[in-house]
């Protein structure tokens, strides 16, 4: 029997349970208005949405791959493929585009063309510098750090902002060994 190949995100995204899109965007932009008026300093309130999706990255990625059967990915480039194609569409129902890579292969651009959580979204001017999306950074970096890939992850352009995309920047720290709890009886 031959073994089972990874599924597209199309058919990942088709079988999983979702949540109304506007109910989703609603709630985020709920979350976000509180925390400017709880940090009350935007850039605070940038590092809280990142640490908030690194701690749903982390556990993220079991679903991911429990729900997508997607082996271990060869290099990086591989693995920003599968975020782009498989990883945005089984959770937010949009495909990213890969690109920008550098000569090394270790830092590239993800570009959305939309966004689910910006629907109903203006920036005020007081929050200018705000990333409203930063989750997402964190998300992706939470989840590849658990896939053994010390990462940074950063906005480059914001639709938000007046740019004509949202394009992450993902670069690739280093790679960081597997390590097992547990020694080899020898």
């Amino acid at each position: 029997m031959a073994p089972v190949g990874p599924r597209s995100g199309d058919a990942i995204f088709a079988n999983v349970e979702r949540v109304n899109a506007e109910l989703f965007s609603l709630t985020y932009g709920a979350m976000v208005r509180q925390l400017l008026t709880d940090l009350e300093e935007v850039e605070e309130v940038n590092k809280q949405l990142d640490q908030m999706g690194y701690n749903i990255g982390i556990r993220l990625i079991d679903e991911f791959l429990a729900k997508s059967n997607v082996s271990s990915c060869a290099d990086f480039k591989e693995s920003a493929d599968v975020i782009a194609k498989v990883g945005f569409k089984m959770f937010l129902g949009v495909t990213a585009t890969v690109a920008n890579w550098d000569a090394d292969g270790t830092s590239c651009s993800l570009i959305l063309e939309d966004n689910p959580l910006v629907d109903f979204v203006e920036l005020p001017d007081t929050c200018q510098g705000l990333y409203y999306c930063n989750v997402l950074s964190g998300v992706i970096r939470g989840a590849l750090e658990m896939v053994s890939m010390k990462t940074e992850v950063t906005w480059v352009r914001d639709m938000l902002r007046g740019d004509d995309a949202y394009e992450l920047r993902v670069k690739l720290l280093k790679q960081v060994p597997e390590e097992y709890p547990y020694k080899d009886d020898e």
